[in-house]
């Protein structure tokens, strides 16, 4: 009996020294993840550019330019002297108040103070990084920048989820750097 039971061992130890088969890996679908985001993006940027469209239409005082970045702004005070605008390195010391697409207010210039930016060089939303290098001294401009050129899905503080803003920025000083 001995015998038969050492045997049994060692057959069953024999058996599972072979060589490991290796596992299978496991396959996640993350591509409907990323489809249903796309879309789901796409929707958010549309239903914004329609409700910038129709605020853009039913203001009959401004002129409104599109940005090449995806954004829209017109001109409150115009620098028509100055040629110079801001580029990598420089400091632009500006201004700003962020309110709704409703015209609510968010946060005013007084909550926000005076802020210092070095052009593509600090963290900064993307629509006021772009917006800044389009501004000369003395400029005011009002920026309607999508969500995905501001905060996005994150957020921030009174800013909810996906909001699309308006921003009023006022440039009062460019250090330049040779």
């Amino acid at each position: 009996m001995k015998n038969s039971i050492l045997v049994i061992i060692i057959f069953v130890l024999a058996g599972s020294c072979t060589h490991p088969e290796p596992r299978k890996p496991v396959v996640r679908k993350t591509s409907t993840f990323l489809k249903e985001s796309i879309v789901r993006n796409k929707v958010i940027n549309k239903l914004e550019e329609e409700a910038f469209l129709e605020l853009m239409q039913n203001d009959s005082i401004h002129n409104y330019m599109n940005s090449e970045s995806g954004f829209w702004y017109y001109y409150d005070v115009r620098n028509n002297i100055d040629t110079i605008r801001p580029k990598k390195g420089d400091e632009v010391i500006y201004r700003y108040e962020i309110k709704d697409i409703y015209g609510d207010i968010l946060y005013t210039q007084d909550e926000l103070g005076t802020r210092s930016y070095l052009v593509d060089k600090q963290e900064l939303i993307t629509g006021l990084q772009d917006g800044l290098k389009l501004m000369k001294v003395g400029e005011e401009i009002t920026f309607l920048f999508p969500s995905h050129k501001a905060y996005g899905y994150s957020g921030y503080q009174k800013i909810g989820s996906n909001q699309p803003l308006i921003y009023s920025v006022k440039v009062d000083k460019i250090i330049f750097n040779n």
